[in-house]
């Protein structure tokens, strides 16, 4: 193994260990801008994700008006809740759009994600927030995270 990777990897845990022993976010509290962030529900881990803009992205995620494309996790659900399989055949978004059975699960999905409890940890370097990404999403078993291509 390259040292500079061993290196990156050796790192990841601290982090996941200040990612989950964190306090959840309070409302008003200060998010940090870039890193990984975690979803979870009745004390359950749901999702990781990672940005280079924390508060944006969970406002993206929790917004109302926020679309499929921005609130990611509720489409993720709303589709399990609904058998719907990930498309990129062209025309596909728009199609699901129009799918009402879909939208009303992706707009309970999206109430649902609200009341969330929402932790975040500091990362600024890109390729350290993809590790940690998967290394949380791996150990917490999250059942919302694919790493599929597209």
């Amino acid at each position: 193994m390259s040292p500079e990777f061993q290196q990156a990897v050796e790192s990841l845990h601290a982090k996941f260990e200040h990612l989950i022993e964190s306090a959840p976010h309070e409302k008003g509290a200060a998010l940090p801008q870039k890193g990984v962030y975690l979803f979870s529900e009745n004390g359950r881990a749901f999702y990781v994700g990672r940005s280079n803009n924390i508060p944006q992205r969970r406002r993206q995620h929790t917004l109302r008006c926020s679309q499929t494309n921005q609130a990611a996790l509720a489409a993720l659900m709303a589709r399990a809740e609904t058998k719907r399989k990930v498309d990129y055949r062209k025309g596909a978004r728009e199609r699901l759009l129009q799918d009402q059975e879909f939208m009303d699960a992706f707009r309970r999905a999206k109430e649902r994600v609200r009341a969330m409890e929402f932790r975040a940890v500091a990362e600024p370097d890109q390729t350290r927030q993809a590790l940690l990404e998967i290394y949380c999403a791996i150990t917490l078993k999250t059942p919302h995270n694919d790493f599929g291509v597209h």
